[in-house]
């Protein structure tokens, strides 16, 4: 690993971060914002993310790769709630044992949605429009396994963040979603 490497990778994350956190706290979620990703900070995460770092992408993709998995992503994932691979448990319906997505939390759910939005325009950069999020989102080769509740809030907030734009998403997550929320 560089020096110049870690440096980018320190400067992408914590620009993603500050995105993160603008976000949440124009949405009313303040600890959330200050506490979103922190984990990336972690020599588990930092280090690989700065091995991998290029600028354009989530450095866990060029590690899966290069090793075929990602550690830093499976230390990620189990660290922040905002992500759904957290919400994943065995499931009380499935005589076989499986997993199933348990629902998320709505905080939860709108942290997830900045994240989205954030990663976007860390790495979309000048050309971010409030799309690709939504585009994002619907180009992954299969459905994330959200639970029913879960993707809809998030698909509802990415298609209005698509139509409407950020200024009026905000204030309704703001003043319809999480003014009258209690999770």
């Amino acid at each position: 690993m560089s020096i110049n490497k870690a440096w980018n990778h320190f400067k992408t994350i914590t620009y993603h971060k500050l995105l993160v956190m603008q976000g949440c706290f124009q949405v009313g979620l303040y600890m959330q914002g200050l506490l979103h990703d922190l984990s990336k900070y972690s020599p588990e995460e930092f280090i690989v993310g700065a091995k991998y770092w290029q600028g354009d992408r989530s450095p866990n993709n060029a590690e899966r790769e290069a090793i075929g998995y990602s550690s830093a992503w499976l230390h990620h994932k189990g660290h922040n709630k905002h992500h759904y691979e957290y919400w994943m448990d065995y499931s009380m319906h499935d005589i076989k044992g499986g997993m199933s997505p348990a629902p998320m939390p709505t905080r939860y759910v709108i942290e997830m949605f900045m994240d989205r939005v954030a990663a976007c325009k860390v790495y979309h950069k000048d050309a971010y429009t409030d799309k690709d999020p939504l585009v994002y989102y619907q180009s992954s080769k299969t459905p994330p396994p959200l639970h029913p509740k879960t993707k809809k809030q998030l698909e509802f907030l990415l298609y209005m963040l698509a139509e409407q734009g950020q200024e009026k998403t905000f204030r309704y997550i703001r003043t319809r979603i999480l003014h009258s929320c209690r999770e």
